[in-house]
């Protein structure tokens, strides 16, 4: 698996999309990164699932989930 996979997208807040470079080395993590455009925090949920091979992101703004 690669360790980095860049993956698009849009604020929970304003809609605006966001170029995200996820780190896959360290395992699952949860952090936060702020749009560009609104300033807003997005809470972002990154869940690797080494057996297939892929990275889920979730992304979720007030404690409200968003698919």
């Amino acid at each position: 698996m690669h360790n980095f996979t860049e993956k698009m997208v849009s604020c929970p807040h304003c809609g605006h999309s966001i170029g995200i470079t996820l780190d896959a080395s360290n395992g699952n993590q949860n952090f936060y990164d702020d749009c560009p455009a609104c300033c807003n925090a997005i809470h972002l949920n990154m869940v690797i699932d080494e057996q297939r091979e892929t990275i889920e992101l979730f992304i979720d703004a007030d404690d409200e989930q968003i698919f």
